[in-house]
């Protein structure tokens, strides 16, 4: 079906043992009709249009890997009810310049992650709002990873059978998703 599909993963989490980057990975595990490429957002410089006239390497090639893909994958922490200032960063240097927004039209998902119950809430629906601007049509099935920390054994490997689960059926519908995106827009081109 979707065998063929590259997407873009943007992680929130810098940390080097981050179990958001985990559930990123372990949704990949799960998807197996779907190519995954994370793309480093760390090294980008604050967002700054007095840049646009000279754009930074990393924000050349920030863009160009984003825009070779076809859908995107954002798993968010929260931070503070919303997400991360890296990944706000991430979003906006992908914008611009206005009118070359590399988010444009491509299908994605959201996770959040938290080791808190609620599973991110507060962040996931802050990125849907930004998503919504930018034109990237979000799965509607909303993905709250909660308690988080106790999902993975030493070696980062996901051990929660439920997640496992909803890891699965959820990179199911993303692909899904992906290829009906991409059939309409073929449609209204």
């Amino acid at each position: 079906m979707s065998q063929h599909r590259t997407v873009a993963v943007i992680v929130g989490s810098l940390r080097k043992d981050s179990v958001t980057r985990k559930v990123a990975r372990a949704l990949e595990k799960l998807t197996p009709d779907l190519k995954f490429t994370e793309i480093e957002i760390g090294n980008l410089q604050p967002f700054n249009q007095d840049l646009e006239a000279t754009p930074t390497l990393e924000w050349v090639k920030f863009r160009e890997q984003v825009k070779a893909t076809d859908a995107l994958l954002f798993a968010t922490p929260e931070y503070n009810r919303s997400v991360p200032g890296v990944l706000k960063n991430a979003i906006d240097v992908g914008s611009r310049p206005y009118g070359s927004s590399v988010w444009d039209g491509k299908p994605g998902a959201v996770i959040s992650v938290s080791p808190g119950g609620v599973g991110g809430f507060g962040a996931n629906h802050h990125l849907r709002q930004s998503l919504v601007f930018l034109n990237v049509p979000a799965l509607p099935v909303e993905a709250y990873i909660g308690n988080a920390f106790s999902l993975f054994d030493a070696e980062g490997e996901l051990i929660n059978d439920a997640t496992a689960d909803f890891l699965k059926s959820y990179g199911e519908a993303f692909s899904l998703w992906i290829e009906k995106i991409l059939a309409d827009e073929k449609v209204a081109a």
